[in-house]
């Protein structure tokens, strides 16, 4: 069975007689925390010896003994196994037909459509979780519940400024809000400079130091920068986006710039508000991007991101041609500007 973003907090919160869950997506946090969670609500607490045992890939043949052995203590066994692959395809389908009381929870990063997840989707005792970045509204809900967790209010402004910056990792991004909860203090209100002197340095920033180079012509500073976040572990999806979200940035401040304001006044006005650091990078930007070269290079992302799925290149080549490709042509226009 797989479930669908509106049950998934109900099922982490009791998974009832489920006895398989496979977690899997771009996120590494949200699955190490969804795991967490589903241990806990079974077993009662996440590491209790006697109820608990944690396995690896390495040591994945040890599942169906774990499954079936019953606590001294009375209750589910709970095995937890991490970095699954397809290879356990054959072990969970013995499992799934046993009946075994145990609870199987398996974290699989990276994993895509294949055996196990066909497997565990299609059993009627087994349930698939999506694990990917939050965006939009479910990050702000998600930061805003965190915050509000520690009694700490957020401005909506500063809000849409931190759903901006975080999200990539759930653990980043709760870790961060954590540390921005303590900063504010009970009963305190996080506004947008509050934010930004917490969380302006952190999360994503490689990536947004790539994308922020690129529209300004800083060819080896992108390409240096999307290495380090791609080593970070930025996936490509994540890449495409940002840098479609960058892109359309620009295009509001050019529309601004349409209507009347300058360059600067244009920066300004950009909402979510940009990091101090970064103002004079946008502004130069918006002198180098033409309306018409934007709605293009919006485009190209969106063929890169249909050409990740469709073709066999690798998604790292891609995302690193079309964000060199970027610079260059920034680069390209800077040049021109300065003959």
């Amino acid at each position: 069975m797989k479930l669908d973003a509106r049950q998934i907090e109900g099922f982490l919160r009791d998974p009832a007689t489920a006895q398989a869950v496979l977690l899997l997506g771009d996120d590494v946090g949200l699955i190490r925390e969804r795991a967490r969670r589903l241990v806990a609500a079974v077993a009662g607490s996440s590491d209790d010896p006697f109820r608990v045992v944690e396995l690896d890939r390495e040591t994945i043949g040890a599942i169906p003994e774990e499954m079936a052995s019953v606590p001294m203590t009375g209750g589910r066994r709970v095995v937890r196994v991490r970095d699954v692959t397809d290879g356990a395809n054959t072990i969970v389908s013995r499992v799934l037909d046993s009946r075994a009381e145990g609870f199987l929870v398996l974290e699989a990063p990276g994993l895509g459509k294949g055996k196990l997840r066909t497997l565990v989707e299609k059993s009627a005792r087994g349930v698939a979780i999506a694990c990917y970045p939050l965006e939009g509204r479910a990050l702000e809900q998600d930061i805003r519940a965190a915050l509000g967790e520690a009694r700490v209010a957020v401005e909506p402004e500063a809000l849409s400024w931190l759903a901006e910056h975080l999200g990539a990792d759930q653990a980043v991004t709760r870790a961060e809000v954590e540390k921005l909860a303590l900063y504010a203090g009970p009963s305190g209100r996080v506004d947008v400079e509050m934010a930004q002197l917490c969380v302006g340095d952190l999360s994503g920033l490689s990536l947004d130091d790539a994308l922020f180079a690129a529209t300004s012509g800083d060819v080896a500073g992108a390409d240096r920068a999307l290495e380090l976040a791609m080593a970070e572990g930025a996936a490509a999806v994540q890449v495409l986006r940002t840098a479609l979200s960058h892109l359309q940035r620009l295009q509001r401040a050019r529309e601004a710039m349409a209507g009347g304001l300058s360059a600067m006044e244009a920066t300004k006005g950009v909402r979510p508000p940009l990091f101090f650091r970064r103002e004079g990078s946008f502004t130069q930007s918006l002198m180098l991007w033409t309306p018409a070269a934007l709605e293009q290079a919006c485009q190209r992302v969106w063929e890169t991101e249909r050409a990740c799925k469709r073709t066999g290149a690798p998604d790292e080549v891609l995302c690193r041609s079309l964000v060199v490709g970027l610079a260059q042509r920034a680069a390209v226009a800077r040049r021109s500007s300065r003959g």
